[in-house]
Formats: structure tokens, sequence, C-alpha cells
């Protein structure tokens, strides 16, 4: 095999602290929340605020990523994401803390997470040939999603008990040390512009592409729903599992080894995705990753014991790794350089745009319902998803790919 090369491998070590920053940052902000008040509306709140941005900026950040030298944008995410949690850090010493802060910390954060993401995947193919695209991405999405979700949330639960000033300080921090790397990848990652245009064009002509291009648009589709079925549950979980009082009655330490769990099965997954793609191919690979993955809503829905709960998480977060290996690979493989921000941004509007919307709904549905209600609604409406799927088989993707 060809190497990746040494600035895919400073990408890859500046992303996955970027990622622990991330991870961590997370799970402490409604480990803190949740100190102030257990309404399910206002903490699911928190996971609206902080994914909003990616329903309202998402084709501005596109634009912005096809525009700037991509290196220097996620650079500048990073500082401002940093800042961020640096006032907010002061804010809790001086005692000025409170809920909406946190909704504004959230909000201005997920704003800069658009610009970082969107960056991120559309500079990977500058980095690597199309070929190895696969690859690269296997070993970023281990790193990212190991860094994210296996050891963030239990670094997340050990600095709550630490203390909200340790829980806001760390993350800034890393992400701080990450901007560092990054910043050491040498080149200019600017995409050459043939002629003036403005940014509304340039929106204009990355939907027409997403839009006119079957595979891609009905993926993510389902993405979309799979996503606002994750949004939903996930805005919940956190009281449906902390608390003398939960379902679960799990400590907030506990609570972050239970999200570990998920990481647990990416790190597999991501790792054995070439492998799963080449025996099964993209299109089987994707529908046994989308099945898979909806244990991550359905085992709350099924059981509160944590430890049949984890073990499920396992499983659905190896399927989502190959899914995921699976979908950027191809999006990035049939967009040209100089759409991919445009095209990464529009289908992240429509794939992870609803992942507010659907926080909105479960905090609703919690408030109404109950908890396990979520879980077994969300269930359904992630299964029901899987229908779009009939445009991306193997044989259609390959037609796509030729």
């Amino acid at each position: 095999m060809a190497p990746l090369g040494t600035a895919f491998w400073r990408l890859w070590t500046s992303s996955g602290l970027s990622n622990l920053a991330d991870g961590t940052f997370k799970v402490v902000l409604p480990l803190v929340a949740i100190q102030t008040t257990r309404e399910p509306t206002l903490i699911a709140g928190l996971v609206f605020a902080l994914t909003l941005p990616w329903l309202v900026f998402a084709l501005p950040a596109g634009a912005l990523t096809d525009r700037l030298d991509r290196r220097r944008t996620m650079v500048g995410a990073n500082a401002v994401r940093a800042a961020l949690l640096a006032a907010l850090t002061g804010a809790v010493a001086l005692d000025w803390a409170n809920i909406w802060l946190l909704y504004a910390i959230a909000l201005a954060a997920g704003v800069a997470e658009t610009l970082y993401d969107t960056s991120a995947q559309s500079l990977l193919p500058q980095l690597v040939d199309r070929d190895r695209l696969p690859r690269a991405n296997s070993r970023l999405h281990a790193v990212e999603l190991t860094a994210n979700e296996f050891i963030g949330p239990p670094v997340a639960g050990l600095l709550v008990a630490a203390g909200a000033l340790a829980a806001f300080t760390a993350p800034a921090a890393l992400w701080l040390v990450a901007l560092a790397v990054l910043w050491s990848v040498k080149g200019t990652f600017k995409i050459p512009r043939e002629h003036p245009t403005t940014l509304r064009a340039d929106i204009a002509e990355g939907l027409r592409f997403l839009l006119h291009h079957r595979v891609l648009r009905s993926l993510a589709a389902v993405v979309g729903l799979f996503n606002l079925s994750g949004g939903a549950s996930g805005a919940v979980l956190v009281l449906y599992a902390v608390g003398p009082t939960s379902a679960m009655g799990l400590t907030g330490q506990l609570f972050g080894l239970l999200l570990t769990a998920p990481a647990v099965g990416s790190l597999v997954g991501s790792l054995a995705a070439e492998r799963v793609i080449a025996k099964l191919g993209r299109g089987r690979s994707l529908a046994v990753g989308f099945v898979v993955g909806t244990l991550l809503v359905g085992a709350p829905a099924a059981t509160s014991n944590p430890f049949v709960v984890a073990a499920a998480f396992v499983v659905a977060g190896a399927g989502i790794a190959v899914l995921n290996v699976v979908a950027v690979s191809l999006r990035q493989h049939v967009t040209p350089d100089r759409l991919l921000g445009r095209v990464n941004s529009a289908y992240r509007l429509v794939a992870w745009g609803s992942l507010p919307v659907g926080a909105a709904i479960g905090g609703a549905l919690a408030e109404f319902f109950g908890l396990r209600a979520v879980f077994v609604i969300m269930t359904a409406v992630s299964l029901t998803a899987l229908v779009g799927l009939t445009a991306a088989t193997n044989r259609k993707i390959e037609e796509a790919l030729a």
C-alpha cells in the first residue's frame, strides 16, 4: 500500500486532538447543566443550540470553505472555540454562568464546528489521492471517534467531578494544541477561482449538484432521518441515564463510560471498513451499517439495563463507522474539488440539520409522553428511513463512480 504521507498524519493528529476537545465539551455541557435544572426541554435545548448551526449556517460555511484556504479556516475555527471556552471559564470563576450562557456558548461553538468540519472533509482530497480516500477516511474516522466518543466522555465525567473550571479549561487547551499541529501542515489549500461570483450563486451551485446527484441526494435524506432519531434520543439520554431517580441510575462518571461504548464499536468498524466494503460492496455496507446503527436508539427503548445498552451501543458504533466511511469517501470521490465545500455543506444541511430538529422533538416527546417513549418512537423513524437506500445499491453506486 502506498503511504498516506506526512501531511495526512499531521491532519490525523490535529483531528484527534480537536475531536478529543469536542467530545469532552459536548458531554461536559449537559453534565454541568443538570446541576442547575432537570427540565427535559431545557436540557434538550443545549443539543438544539449546539447543532442548530448545521441547519442555519451550513450552506454559507460550505461557500466560505470553497473561497478560503481550508487549513487556515480550520485553524481559525479552533481558535474561536478555545476563546469561547476561555470566556466561559472566566464566567464560571466569577459565578456568572447560567443555562442561558451555556446556550450562547453552545450556539457559537456550533457555528465554528460547521466551518471546521466542512473544511476538514474538503481538505482531505487535497492531501491524498482519490483511490486512497477509503483508507484515509477509515484512519481519520478511527481517531476522531476514539477521541470524540471513547476518550472524551470518561474524561468529561472526571473533569466535571473536579469542577466546572477544569471541565471547560481542558477542551480549550486541547483545541489550541490541535491548531498548532495543523498549522505545521505546509502548503496552500485555497481552490483557484476563474471568475468572481456572489456567495448566493456559490451556494446555489452546490445545492444543484447535490439535488441532481441521485445517490448523494438519497443518502443525505436517509442520514437526515437517521440523525433526527439520534438527535431526539441523544438529547434526553442524560435524563434517562443519570441520577438516583433515573431509569438507569448512573453517576455522571458512569454515564461518560456508557458513551464510550459506541466509540469502542466505531474504532473496530473504522479499522475494518475497508475489508467490509471489499466483501459486501458499498451499497450493502451502507444497508448493514444503518440497520445495526439503529441499536443506538433502539436499545434504551427495550431495556434500562446499562450492560445490555452498552453492548448494543458497541455494535451500533461499528455499523455507524462503516456507513460513515462509505458515505464520506463516496461524496469526496464524485464531487469536483472546487465544489466540495459546498456539496459537503449542502449534504450536511440535510444530514446534520435534522439534529436540532430531533433534539427539539425529543424534549417535547419526553415532556408529554415520558423518556422511554422517545426511544420507541425514534426507533420506528430510524427504521423507516431505510427505504431510501433503494437508490444507493451496489450497482447504482458503482455507476455513480464510473
